[in-house]
């Protein structure tokens, strides 16, 4: 058998080589069955498929130039018969289709079939056969890629093409194609599809599109479908969803990470052909865009104001334009070159009158140029501040993976390819409609981001963009501003530092990082919200880096806290809450570090491997501990001054927040949940008065008065001992971490208020010992030993302040600090380290607390005292010996022993530049303050010691004290400083009255230094360092003095007044350290409020931010006082500044010198005057003129008084004039200092100077328009925090609306008793005086195009100089050297539970005996003036003062009131008043008629319609302005 069969074969072979011959060399087809049956007698199913099959073998062994077409024609038109096309069975369908496809290759280029056959033959193949390729399972799925491969390859496909009305079949065939790659494979065994499908479906499109004349509109649709694959509003197909399903952008796991194939088909397709298809979608585009713009005329006009309108495109119409946009960003992204022909339609769409429109361009150039699709752009980045190790020491592409949808990617740079439309875009940072601009600044902020799309940007080109983004942060809309902010939000930590960097660090301005950090501040809460919450994620995670050293990330990065804490000085309730949170759930977290604690072995604390799989490392309790303090040491190291003391304040203020805290819990336990037994009545009240006040500090305060209540009807004990735990000293760090994460946990499961978890947690961190812990102790003093990364100084810092702040915390570790001292202590020939001084200042913060703490008593605490001995012998720097008698004196029981035995080794020998001098000298100051009983026995040595053998030696010459200042005290000054302080503490030692001490030398040469400019001896000038020095030391030295009023009342006026010139000292350092004791002491109330007045006399202060720092201080203390109803600012305060400068010594009968001395009166304006106390600020100027001078005995100075009275007057006339405000007649009366004034000596001398004008005539001219420069420079600032309702008004309306005014009746004064002596006080005279002018000041805020908005509060904005703080120290706390001693804050917020009052009245300060009514007092009834919308009290912003009218004024006139006699020495004034020009003075009457009590406005003359004063306003911010000094 196998050899015939071989031989038949041979023969076979041999007999179709012959025919081949003979046919010339083509192949016959040797099938000759038929495919069609008879009628009646059909082809059975098995022999059918049998003989296509056949048919299908032999047809693909011919080649293409092989065949001889003549024998397949029977065949093939047997293929194209209706029963096979149509045939059921669908491996009949499967082989004919295999036998067509190769008729058509065997044919080409001419197909054996009419026009009708082809369209069947495509319909087949269309609609039966391309469709079952989504099943790789399928039993005929050879056949199916056969047919698929055949039409690719051999471009069959192309025949469509020629058969007419071959659009629908086209695009059937798109449709059918994209339909298999995008659905999920249908294989039954999860196969997926073959790569060949995608390849030869990509390769028949390519061809249609190739050879079609036209692609019908249809087509294009079907293209542009694939990529809505990536629109996140609609899931086309997802690997188990259906299509078309509706799907939450956030749900991003139901979304392909990686393109599927149809959209890679349709990118590819797109990309063979780049001019043909944007043509294709040029034309489909521009009819979307173009129905949107002009298919509906209502669309054309939108209010730009407010961005919307009443009219305007439908919903439909701003969905599918939306839908159009987002197709353009995912094509771009995908093919660029097909959208040649649409770019220029959106370059349009950003100069179109529609809003919307021009919006949806510029969002979708922005996201073209950075490479976003129709996903938008990667999800915000987890910055996870509570991360260990922190973010910022890992690498960016280990935190996010990658995803096709989301990851930006250009394949072409969109500037260099449209320039023109990359241009305009840029334009659109000025558009007119801010939701624009919102849009133009998030677009920015991703091509920064993406660096357009990962093409990249030119450096010069990314500067600019990033210039631009940072102005987007102060634009003058909320929602541009939010815009930017959030924008931000997507940037990884990387990018931050790398890209956002380059245009500059937090600290310095205009850039992105320090405007982003004013944004704190900012007066809408959402933005603030978000900027605060920002900034401390960013420092959270940048955190690790800085303590590792990094200086480019601390540089850029490390003064955010600065900036968040500095917030606070703002006042502002909700700022203040939402920094408390970021503090614990970013600076600091609470969770941080989120590692779980394992027990250490025998004590250790060291890094063990743990027995787990995974082999991380675990830590112990003090390993944890150690890592909390370290943040907290890096942060505090990073603050500025001003945060930190906020930081230390906050700190301070839990040890009197739990106090209230710990009241308000009794109280819940008493009020039992409503079931009171005993007093309900009493407990009701003052549980609502606790809760008024903590509801107070919190920005809804009705909502946390709710909560609270609410809070404790619950009464849920539990709750309360978990708030006792956090509350506790002893409690360490886990313990209250636990305790909050259950107290959470109760309210989250059973809330007695939605809300009150939110009212509760700010109230919670600030009585919770976080931070200053016990746990952190014993990690902060071994970094005190260690210094470690370099934070030993700052371990010391934080150490004095839980010693100060938090003793009870500091106790139980008070040994270890005590061992580490007596390991330190020096010899006569060892020193000790340098942080040595900083342990000793922490203990004895502790010792005069808690002295009996002290281990000093015990045989174990003599080698401790042998220790502090040495300190005080041997120490260095000489405040090391000051701590250590401080320790000895407050805690050993044998301290008199001690204190003879340093003070007579202090005095012995004592020389000048002997060995140890200086610790000597340190030792005496302080042993003659704490111990005045063992030092009186040698007083006279010791000021021997001090004046002899130091003050009085002459000052040695080197280079350094040449200079103008120096900013470490050499040796000399040094020991002149502890020589003066040795004088001024023997006074504040004794307790006796101050005639009991020897005073008057000490107050002698505290004087002259401060005359002299800092010299003590004619016959010796001292170097000009050592003079400014010293004159600072004698200046501080009297306020120190003058904090115990036994020893104010020495300090006479006229050396008052010459304490007052050292504002006006040439140096910075000098004007800047008695500002700062200024208001460190009268902050605390420790001076009379006398001394407020050298505050004003800095009004010619160069430097800006010493200026800007004392006007935010004195309207924080204004807002205070007004608070408690106090009116010391205005009355006693304003009297002592005129009378002091009417002794100034610049002051002269001209012009110039008016206008300087005017400067001082503004400078009081800005920081006091309010509309509502303008007019008793008018009445005390008008006072001041009815008494005479009482510092100069000649009566020299009595014209100056008046002179000052006059240009007062004048001035506060034009200051409401130009401000539109409406001032009242002041109804009482004020008393006025009896110190510095004295009566008139009579009738007719009062007359005199009532009538007598002392101001020129010609300055009136002038002082108008420097007020003017005044208050717009003052409410450039001012409107900083305040909205404007007055200019929002016109700007809405365009009619200005004018609020209801109150009436109020004028009170008069009662009718006087008596003339002159009788005890009662002077009238007012109210003569209208002549305007003063100050200098020109010019504000310190850079200005910018578009930069319409300031924040609430700049950043030279402060509170009370420290808003909540530490409590006034002793008079014996002698801490710190004058030249070092800062601001201090005040202990509680103006809103305590106990307000604290002004401060102690000088002994001058005595009601000065009225005199008789020769002044008159002039009555004008104020015009009616628009009235500003009064800002919320809790908010200590500036008033917002109003904008001076474009429109005339009424003509108003103050009628004169009937007094004794005089007649008014003002007449009614023109239309608009020329800052109040007196008028001619009328006849007086006769000398004998009594005083008669000031009267009303006569009816008919002055206006019954008055306008009640709105309650004064806290002023939180200040203004930055500039004015050149009168004197060096």
């Amino acid at each position: 058998m196998a050899s015939r069969s071989r031989r038949s074969a041979a023969q076979e072979a041999v007999e179709e080589v012959e025919e081949e011959e003979e046919q010339g060399g083509l192949k016959r087809l040797r099938f000759n069955q038929t495919l069609v049956g008879k009628p009646g007698k059909p082809i059975g199913l098995a022999e059918l498929q049998s003989r296509l099959k056949a048919l299908c073998e032999e047809l693909k062994d011919i080649g293409q130039d092989e065949a001889d077409t003549e024998s397949l024609t029977r065949s093939a038109k047997e293929l194209a018969s209706p029963s096979l096309i149509q045939h059921k069975d669908a491996g009949v369908r499967a082989w004919t289709a295999c036998g067509i496809v190769d008729m058509f290759r065997l044919f080409a280029p001419n197909a054996p079939y009419t026009a009708s056959q082809l369209k069947d033959i495509f319909t087949l193949i269309t609609h039966k056969i391309l469709p079952l390729l989504d099943n790789p399972s399928h039993p005929y799925n050879s056949q199916h890629m056969y047919v698929l491969k055949s039409l690719a390859e051999f471009k069959s496909i192309v025949i469509v093409t020629d058969i007419p009305g071959s659009t629908q079949l086209t695009q059937s065939i798109f449709t059918t194609c994209f339909d298999v790659l995008s659905g999920p494979s249908k294989g039954s065994n999860g196969e997926e599809l073959s790569k060949n499908v995608e390849h030869n479906m990509t390769e028949i499109l390519r061809i249609l599109i190739d050879e079609s004349v036209a692609i019908s509109t249809e087509v294009v649709d079907v293209i542009v479908a694939q990529f809505l694959w990536a629109d996140p509003a609609v899931l086309v197909t997802s690997g188990k969803g259906k299509k078309g399903a509706i799907v939450d952008a956030k749900q991003s796991t139901l979304r392909r990470k990686e393109a599927p194939p149809a959209y890679n088909m349709a990118k590819n397709v797109c990309n063979m052909f780049p001019d043909k298809m944007a043509r294709l979608f040029g034309t489909y585009f521009g009819a979307i865009i173009v129905d949107f713009t002009t298919g509906n005329a209502r669309a054309l006009r939108v209010d730009d104001s407010d961005d919307e309108g009443d009219k305007g495109p439908s919903e439909d119409d701003i969905h599918e334009a939306s839908k159009a946009h987002r197709l353009l960003r995912e094509l771009w992204r995908s093919a660029p070159g097909c959208l040649k022909e649409i770019i220029p339609h959106l370059q349009e769409e950003l100069a179109t009158e529609n809003v919307q429109l021009r919006q949806l361009a510029t969002e979708t150039i922005g996201d073209m140029i950075s490479g976003i699709g129709a996903a938008g752009p990667p999800p915000p980045p987890d910055l996870n501040p509570a991360a260990y190790p922190s973010q910022s020491l890992a690498s960016s592409s280990a935190v996010r993976a990658y995803n096709y949808l989301t990851t930006p990617a250009a394949l072409n740079s969109f500037s260099l390819h449209h320039p023109g439309a990359y241009h305009a875009f840029l334009t659109r940072k000025i558009d007119k409609s801010p939701v624009v601009r919102a849009s133009w600044a998030t677009a920015v902020a991703r091509i920064v981001m993406t660096s357009a799309g990962h093409v990249g940007l030119d450096p010069e080109e990314e500067r600019k963009l990033l210039k631009q983004f940072a102005e987007t942060l102060i634009d003058g809309d909320d929602r541009v501003r939010l815009a930017a902010v959030k924008a931000i939000e997507h940037f990884e930590f990387n990018d931050i530092v790398r890209k956002l960097g380059l245009n500059g660090g937090t600290s310095e301005s205009g850039s992105i990082l320090s405007n982003l950090a004013d944004r704190v501040k900012d007066r809408k809460p959402p933005i603030r919200s978000a900027a605060i919450k920002l900034l401390a994620k960013i420092w959270g995670v940048a955190a690790g880096a800085i303590a590792e050293g990094s200086e480019t990330v601390a540089d850029l990065l490390g003064p955010i806290p600065s900036r968040i804490l500095e917030a606070c000085y703002v006042q502002d309730p909700d700022i203040t809450v939402q920094v408390e949170l970021s503090v614990y759930d970013s600076l600091l977290p609470l969770t941080y570090p989120p590692i779980k604690p394992k027990a250490a072995l025998n004590g250790a604390s060291q890094v063990v491997k743990d027995s787990q799989p995974n082999g991380e490392p675990t830590y112990t309790e003090a390993d944890l501990d150690k890592i909390r303090a370290e943040r907290l040491l890096v942060l505090v190291r990073g603050l500025e001054e001003k945060a930190k003391k906020v930081f230390f304040a906050t700190q301070g203020n839990q040890v009197a927040g739990a106090t209230y805290m710990e009241h308000f819990l009794r109280l819940c336990e008493q009020y039992n949940g409503g079931v009171v037994e005993g007093s309900e009545k009493d407990i009701k009240r003052k549980m609502d008065g606790l809760i008024a006040f903590y509801a107070k500090t919190l920005p809804d305060a009705s909502r946390a008065t709710d909560d609270l209540l609410k809070f404790a009807k619950a009464h849920d004990r539990r709750s309360y001992q978990l708030i006792r735990f956090c509350m506790a000293p002893e409690s360490d760090y886990r313990k209250i971490f636990k305790s909050i994460k259950e107290l959470r946990k109760r309210i989250e499961e059973n809330p007695p208020s939605p809300t009150l978890l939110e009212t509760l947690t700010p109230l919670l961190y600030r009585v919770s010992l976080l931070s200053f812990n016990k746990s952190h102790v014993p990690a902060i003093i071994e970094y005190t030993r260690t210094d470690d990364k370099g934070l030993a100084s700052t371990a010391h810092e934080v150490l004095k302040e839980i010693s100060t702040k938090q003793p009870k915390v500091f106790a139980t570790h008070v040994k270890d600090l005590c061992k580490t001292l007596e390991s330190e202590a020096p010899s006569e020939r060892v020193p000790n380290p340098t942080g040595a001084v900083d342990d000793l200042k922490a203990l004895a913060s502790f010792a005069k607390k808690f002295p009996k703490e002290l281990p000093l008593k015990a045989k174990e605490g003599q080698k401790l005292k042998r220790g502090l001995l040495n300190f005080a012998l041997y120490g260095t720097p000489p405040k090391a010996a000051k701590h250590a008698v401080t320790i000895i004196m407050s805690g050993d029981d044998k301290k008199e022993r001690h204190a003879r035995e340093i003070l007579e080794k202090g005095i012995k020998d004592f020389d000048y530049e002997c060995d140890h001098w200086l610790t000597k000298l340190a030792a005496l100051s302080q042993l003659v303050l704490l111990a005045p009983e063992q030092c009186e026995p040698e007083i006279d040595r010791i000021v021997a010691v001090a004046v002899e053998g130091v003050l009085l030696k002459p000052h040695p010459e080197t280079p350094e004290a040449e200079e103008e200042w120096m900013d470490t005290a050499d040796d000399d000054i040094t020991a002149r400083t502890w020589s003066l302080r040795i004088l001024v503490n023997r006074l504040l030692a004794h307790t006796g009255e101050a005639q009991t001490v020897p005073s008057d030398q000490v107050f002698k040469l505290l004087n002259r230094m401060v005359k002299e400019n800092g010299t003590i001896n004619k016959k010796d000038t001292p170097p000009l360092a050592h003079k400014n020095r010293q004159r600072l030391l004698a200046a501080n030295f009297l306020l120190k003095v003058a904090t115990q009023r036994r020893f104010d009342s020495l300090i006479t006026p006229a050396d008052f007044n010459q304490l007052a010139l050292v504002t006006h000292d040439s140096c910075l350092q000098v004007r800047k350290g008695l500002a700062m004791k200024l208001m460190k002491y009268l902050g605390q109330n420790r001076l009379p409020t006398r001394y407020f007045t050298i505050l004003f006399m800095f009004a010619h202060e160069p430097d800006v931010g010493l200026r800007n720092t004392l006007e935010t201080w004195i309207r924080s203390r204004r807002a205070a006082f007004t608070s408690r109803k106090e009116t010391v600012l205005e009355t006693s305060v304003f009297a002592r500044l005129l009378s002091l400068l009417a002794h100034h010594p610049d002051l002269a009968d001209n012009e110039d010198s008016l206008k300087e001395i005017a400067t001082y009166i503004l400078f009081y304006l800005k920081c006091v005057a309010t509309e509502d106390n303008l007019a008793l600020i008018y009445h005390m100027a008008g006072r001041v003129k009815t008494v005479k001078d009482g510092i100069d005995p000649s009566g020299a100075s009595d014209d100056n008084l008046y002179t000052l009275s006059d240009l007062a007057q004048a001035t506060i006339l034009t200051w409401e004039d130009v401000n539109s405000w409406s001032m009242q007649t002041f109804p009482g009366k004020e008393k006025l200092p009896a110190s510095i004034f004295k009566a008139l000596e009579s009738h007719e001398r009062g007359q005199e100077v009532a009538q007598k004008r002392y101001i020129p005539e010609d300055i009136t001219d002038l002082l108008e328009p420097l007020v003017k420069k005044t208050i717009k420079s003052k409410k450039r600032k001012a409107g900083d925090g305040i909205e404007k309702p007055r200019k929002k008004a016109r700007a809405e309306n365009g009619v200005k609306k004018e609020k209801v005014k109150s009436e109020r009746p004028i009170k008069t004064p009662r009718k006087r008793k008596g003339g002159y002596g009788s005890g009662d006080e002077l009238d007012l005279d109210d003569s209208a005086a002549a305007p003063s002018s100050g200098p020109r000041r010019k504000s310190g805020r850079n200005s910018t195009v578009n930069k319409t908005y300031v924040e609430v509060s700049s950043d030279e904005d402060e509170l009370d100089t420290q808003a909540g703080a530490e409590q006034s120290e002793s008079m014996s706390d002698v801490e710190s050297e004058a030249d070092q001693e800062d601001v201090a804050m005040e202990d509680q917020k103006e809103d305590s539970p106990a307000d604290s009052e002004a401060g102690p009245q000088s002994a001058d300060d005595a009601e000065l005996p009225e005199a008789p009514a020769e002044a008159t007092e002039e009555a004008e009834e104020p015009e009616e003036v628009e009235e500003a919308d009064e800002p919320e009290e809790q908010e200590p912003e500036p008033e917002p003062e109003p904008e001076p009218e474009s429109t005339p004024r009424k003509t108003r006139g103050r009628p004169a009131k009937k007094t004794n006699g005089v007649a008014s020495s003002a007449s009614p004034e023109a239309p608009k008043r020329k800052a109040g020009r007196p008028p001619k003075a009328s006849t007086p009457a006769k000398a004998t008629t009594p005083a008669k009590a000031t009267k009303a406005p006569p009816k008919g003359k002055a206006k019954t319609k008055t306008k009640t004063a709105p309650k004064p306003v806290a002023n939180g911010t200040s203004t930055v302005r500039r004015s050149a000094r009168s004197k060096a």
